[in-house]
C-alpha cells in the first residue's frame, strides 16, 4: 500500500485545502488481544481456521463463543472490519457438525449483503460438513425453492422474504422449523422505527412458528456501535441479550478528518459545493495512487462525481475550476460507480476489481456501506453527513480494513447538522449518541401482524404474543372478530379471509392505507417501485415532487388520490422538492409535561416556559412546494398546489415560551413574532390601493375575480353570466417590510403604509414575494435548527419528524410554541425521547447558532430569510440563551 505521508505534507501546505480542516482525529495502532481456540472448538473447525491463516479468536469472538455455549442470546457491537461475522459463524457451524439436523436462519437487511455472507461461508467450510447454505429472497428462482426448503441447512434471507414468503408458508418448511437452533440478526442497527417495529413483529411470529414445532432457538444480533445496543435488541426479540463490545481486533493507524468548504459569501453563510470539494479532494488521492471509496447519497451524486473524476468535459455538470485541470483525466477502467441499479454481474466485477487493485477510485452509494468485502482501502470520502453517526462510522471503516494505516474524510455540506458536527467533531470520536428506538406494540403495525399470525396459526385462548398482555391481546383479537377478520370458535381464533394478509402490508409502512408508485421500464412497461403511506402521500409524492428511490430521482407526473396512485418518470435533476405545508396541531392528551425554570431565576419561581408530549391531532395542508438545489440548498423558486387537508393522529413533544419571556424579549427588541399592526385606517388604505391598480395583481395580471386563481379552500363564489368567480380579494403587499420600520424604531406604521410602498398581488405571486423579503422570525428559526438537529440524537432521517411554529398556539393558552411530531401514524417514540433529552437538545441548538460564521442567519443554522429581507438570528440566539440550562 501507498504511504499517506506524501498526501498528508500535500494537504497540509495546499492554500485551498489547508485552512478548511475542521478537525482531524489520528488514532495510533491498536494490537489485537487474542486467545488460543477454546478447547470445546470441534477440531474440523480448527483445521479449517488454520488453513486460512487464523490461529486465534480475538477477545470479542472468544466471548461471543464461551456465552453462546452457555444457551444465551448475544449482541455483537464492535467496529467496522472486527470479525463479527466470524463470530457468530462459529457457535452456529459447531452445532451443524454436533447435530446433522440443526438448522440455522441467518438474516440481513440487503441482498447484496447475503450474496457476500454467502461466499464467506462457502470458502470457510469443507465439502464433508454438508451444510448447503442458501439463499432464499425474492431473486430466487422457483424452481431452486423446494430443494432449499428441503435439503439447505443454512437459510440466508432477509425480512422483507420472511414476512411474505417463508411464515405465511410455514408448512413447506416443518422440517427447518423443527430443527431450527440459530436466527441471526446482522446489521441490527438498521431495524429501527417504523421499520423495525414491523421487524420486532415479523421475530415474534418466526417465534411462534417455531414454537409451533417444538424449536425454541437461540439468537445472535450484529450491530454497529450505536448507543443502545443491548435495549434494541432485547426490544428486537424480547428475550434477555448478553451485550459483548470488548472489541479485541487489530487496527491499524486511522486519520478522520472533517473538512467544511470555505465560506464564498459570510453574510449568506454559504460554501463551496461540498460535490465538488470532493471531486477535488477524491482527485488528490487518485494522483498519489491510493485506492479509494467516494460515497455520495445518491445515485445522481455518483454520476456527477464520475463524470468530473474521469475527466468528461463535455457533461455540462457545472463550471469546473481550472485547477482540476492538472489531475484530470485518469483511465475510465480505475474510475468506477457502484450503486443499485447495476446489474449483479457489474456488482462482482467491481467488488473484484477493488480487492485485486485494478480499480482505483469506486463512487458509491450506502450500496457499498454494509459488510461486503472489497478489501482493505486507503481512504474513504463522504459527500455530506450519511445521516446517522453509525452510517459514517460504517462508511469510513471501508478504509483501512487491516492493519495498514488508512484515512477517512467527511465533507461537509451546508446542513445544519454538517455544520453542528464539523463543529462539534467529539461525536464521532466518543460515545455515540444515537439510539434506535423500535415500538413493536404500535397499534396499527401490531394489528396488521396479528392478522399475519393468525393467517399462519389460529390463536388459542390465552396464547400470547411477544409482551402484549393476555387481557389486552384478547381486546385486540376480539376487535377482529367484530371487524370480520377473524371468527371465534372452541376457545381459538381463525382467520377467515381468503386473501393472506402478509402480501398486502409493507414493513416501511405504519399506515394501513398506501399509495402505489408506479414508473415505466426501458420498453415502457409498468413498474411499480415502491408505496407510500396514505398519510404522507399528499407532501412526499404530490404533482410536481421529485421523489427519491434507491438514490435514483423521480419525477411525479400526476398523484391519483382517489385511486391511491402515483406515475413517476426517472429522472437526473439538479434539484429536490420540498413541500410547504400549512398545519394546525390539536392536542390530545398530555402524557407528560414539566416546567423550563429560568436558569438566571432559579428559586425565584421564574419560568422560561413549558415542555410537554403527548397525542396529537396534524391537520395538514400541502399549498406548494420549493425546488432546492442539491448541496448549495439554493432556493430555485416555489410552485401552488391545490391539495385536500388531511389528518393525522401521531404524538408530539412541544415547548412553549411563558408571557414573562415574551415580554422580556419584546422589551429588548428582539421579538417579531408578534401579528402586525397595521394602524388605524388600514383597511381603508388597502381598499384605495386595490383600486388604484384596478383589482389586478401587479405581477401576473390576474383580477380578483380570475378564477385560474382560485385555490383549496376559497370556493366562496358568485355568479356573473354564468360563470364562475373568485370571492376571495386580492392582498396588498408592502415592498419594504413593514416590521423594517417598526424594528428600526419608528413605531409609526404610517412610514410603511405610504400608496408608494403598497402594491397589489395576487396570493400566489404575494408569496413568491414574501419568499423573497420574508423576515424570519426567532421562533421560526428554533423550529428550524431543532428540527435539524433532532436527528442526531433520534437516530432517524429529518422526514420522519414534522415541525411546526406557531406564535400563539390555542392548544397551550395561545403561547409561542415549537412542536416536533412523528410523522407516523399513533407515533413511534420520537416525541417521548425529543422531551427526555430536551436540555441537551437546546443546549446543541445554542452552540450551532451562535458559532456560525453567518451575519443573520443561513441554511447552516436558523435557515435564511429573503435575499432582501432579515433572518432571525439575533432573535432565536436570545431564545435559546433564555432556554438554556446553562449561561
Amino acid at each position: 500500500m501507498k504511504t499517506l505521508a506524501p498526501l498528508f505534507d500535500f494537504w497540509k501546505q495546499d492554500p485551498d485545502t489547508a485552512p478548511n480542516f475542521a478537525a482531524w482525529k489520528t488514532t495510533p495502532p491498536r494490537a489485537a488481544q487474542t486467545h488460543p481456540f477454546p478447547a470445546d472448538l470441534p477440531a474440523s473447525l480448527q483445521e479449517a481456521l488454520s488453513s486460512r491463516n487464523i490461529f486465534s479468536l480475538y477477545s470479542h469472538q472468544l466471548s461471543a463463543w464461551t456465552h453462546t455455549q452457555a444457551r444465551k442470546n448475544i449482541i455483537l457491537a464492535t467496529g467496522t472490519a472486527s470479525g463479527k461475522t466470524l463470530a457468530y459463524n462459529l457457535p452456529v457451524l459447531a452445532t451443524m457438525l454436533q447435530n446433522p439436523e440443526a438448522r440455522a436462519l441467518y438474516l440481513f437487511p440487503t441482498k447484496a449483503l447475503a450474496q457476500d455472507q454467502l461466499s464467506t461461508l462457502i470458502n470457510l467450510k469443507p465439502e464433508t460438513w454438508n451444510l448447503k447454505p442458501a439463499i432464499y429472497d425474492g431473486d430466487t428462482p422457483q424452481s431452486h425453492r423446494p430443494a432449499i426448503r428441503k435439503n439447505a441447512r443454512i437459510v440466508l434471507s432477509n425480512p422483507d422474504m420472511l414476512h411474505t414468503g417463508i411464515l405465511p408458508h410455514h408448512a413447506n418448511w416443518s422440517d427447518f422449523f423443527s430443527n431450527l437452533k440459530y436466527i441471526v440478526i446482522d446489521e441490527a442497527h438498521t431495524y429501527r422505527g417504523v421499520f423495525g417495529s414491523h421487524v420486532a413483529n415479523v421475530i415474534r411470529r418466526l417465534k411462534r412458528v417455531a414454537n409451533f414445532y417444538g424449536a425454541k432457538p437461540q439468537f445472535i444480533l450484529a450491530s454497529a456501535t450505536i448507543g443502545n445496543p443491548k435495549e434494541l435488541a432485547e426490544n428486537l426479540i424480547e428475550e434477555q441479550v448478553v451485550l459483548i463490545d470488548n472489541d479485541g481486533s487489530s487496527r491499524g493507524e486511522r486519520h478522520f478528518i472533517i473538512y467544511n468548504p470555505p465560506v464564498t459569501d459570510p453574510s449568506l453563510g454559504l460554501r463551496k459545493s461540498s460535490l465538488l470539494e470532493s471531486v477535488r479532494l477524491a482527485s488528490d488521492l487518485l494522483a498519489h495512487d491510493i485506492q479509494s471509496v467516494v460515497f455520495a447519497r445518491t445515485r445522481r451524486s455518483v454520476e456527477i462525481i464520475l463524470t468530473y473524476l474521469q475527466g468528461n468535459r463535455e457533461s455540462g455538470i457545472g463550471n469546473r475550476n481550472s485547477s482540476y485541470d492538472s489531475r484530470f483525466p485518469f483511465p475510465n477502467s480505475k474510475i468506477r460507480g457502484y450503486r443499485s441499479g447495476y446489474l449483479p454481474h457489474q456488482r462482482r466485477e467491481i467488488e473484484q476489481g477493488l480487492r485485486d487493485g485494478s480499480v482505483k477510485t469506486v463512487v458509491a452509494t450506502n450500496a457499498l456501506e454494509l459488510g461486503i468485502d472489497i478489501g482493505g482501502l486507503g481512504a474513504a470520502i463522504l459527500v455530506g453527513y450519511p445521516g446517522t453517526i453509525a452510517s459514517t462510522r460504517q462508511q469510513a471503516g471501508r478504509a483501512g480494513r487491516g492493519d495498514d494505516p488508512a484515512v477517512s474524510m467527511l465533507v461537509a455540506s451546508p446542513n445544519p447538522l454538517d455544520q453542528f458536527l464539523a463543529h462539534h467533531p467529539e461525536y464521532f470520536f466518543g460515545n455515540s449518541p444515537e439510539m434506535a428506538l423500535v415500538n413493536p406494540n404500535h397499534l396499527l403495525i401490531l394489528l396488521e401482524h396479528l392478522r399475519c399470525a393468525m393467517f399462519e396459526l389460529p390463536f388459542q385462548k390465552g396464547d400470547g404474543f411477544g409482551s402484549i398482555s393476555d387481557e389486552l391481546l384478547d381486546e385486540y383479537l376480539e376487535f377482529l372478530v367484530a371487524n370480520q377478520d377473524a371468527h371465534f370458535s372452541n376457545e381459538k381464533y381463525y382467520w377467515m379471509k381468503d386473501q393472506y394478509p402478509a402480501a398486502n402490508i409493507s414493513l416501511r409502512s405504519a399506515s394501513p392505507h398506501s399509495v402505489i408508485l408506479q414508473s415505466v421500464t426501458e420498453d415502457r412497461r409498468p413498474l411499480t417501485i415502491g408505496t407510500v403511506d396514505g398519510e404522507s402521500a399528499a407532501w412526499m409524492v404530490h404533482p410536481g415532487a421529485i421523489y427519491m428511490h434507491e438514490g435514483q430521482q423521480y419525477f411525479v407526473q400526476e398523484f391519483n388520490l382517489e385511486g391511491h396512485i402515483a406515475q413517476l418518470v426517472p429522472v437526473g435533476l439538479d434539484y429536490y422538492t420540498e413541500a410547504q405545508k400549512t398545519s394546525e396541531i390539536e392536542v390530545l392528551s398530555i402524557n407528560a409535561q414539566a416546567s423550563l425554570p429560568s436558569p438566571s431565576r432559579r428559586g425565584a419561581g421564574g419560568e422560561v416556559g413549558e415542555k410537554a408530549y403527548g397525542e396529537i391531532q396534524v391537520t395538514t395542508q400541502v399549498v406548494g412546494f420549493k425546488k432546492l438545489r442539491w448541496f448549495t440548498y439554493e432556493n430555485l423558486g416555489q410552485e401552488p398546489l391545490d391539495m385536500p387537508p388531511s389528518e393525522l393522529q401521531t404524538t408530539g413533544y412541544w415547548l412553549s415560551l411563558s408571557e414573562e419571556t415574551i415580554i422580556r424579549l419584546r422589551d429588548a427588541g428582539i421579538w417579531t413574532s408578534d401579528s402586525n399592526d397595521y394602524g388605524l385606517g388600514w383597511q381603508k388604505i388597502r381598499e384605495s390601493v386595490r383600486k388604484r391598480d384596478r383589482y389586478k395583481c401587479q405581477v401576473c395580471g390576474a383580477v380578483e375575480s380570475d378564477p385560474s386563481t382560485l385555490r383549496h379552500g376559497e370556493r366562496e363564489t358568485n355568479r356573473q353570466g354564468g360563470a364562475t368567480f373568485r370571492a376571495r380579494q386580492h392582498d396588498v403587499h408592502h415592498k419594504i417590510p413593514f416590521r423594517t420600520f417598526v424594528r428600526d424604531g419608528a413605531g409609526d406604521p404610517s412610514q410603511a403604509n405610504r400608496l408608494e410602498n403598497l402594491t397589489t398581488l395576487c396570493r400566489t405571486c404575494h408569496q413568491k414575494v414574501e419568499q423573497n423579503v420574508r423576515m424570519r422570525s426567532g421562533l421560526a428559526g428554533l423550529g428550524f435548527v431543532l428540527g435539524n438537529l433532532a436527528p442526531l440524537f433520534l437516530m432517524c432521517d429529518m422526514r420522519d419528524l414534522g415541525i411546526h411554529t406557531d406564535p400563539a398556539w390555542s392548544a397551550v393558552g395561545s403561547q409561542p410554541s415549537v412542536v416536533l411530531y412523528d410523522l407516523v401514524p399513533a407515533g413511534i417514540g420520537f416525541s417521548q425521547k425529543l422531551f427526555e433529552i430536551h436540555d441537551e437538545l437546546i443546549q446543541r441548538a445554542y452552540e450551532l447558532v451562535s458559532q456560525c460564521q453567518c451575519e443573520d442567519g443561513c441554511p447552516s443554522c436558523v435557515g435564511p430569510g429573503g435575499e432582501n429581507g432579515a433572518g432571525g438570528k439575533a432573535e432565536t440566539l436570545a431564545i435559546l440563551k433564555e432556554l438554556t440550562t446553562t449561561k
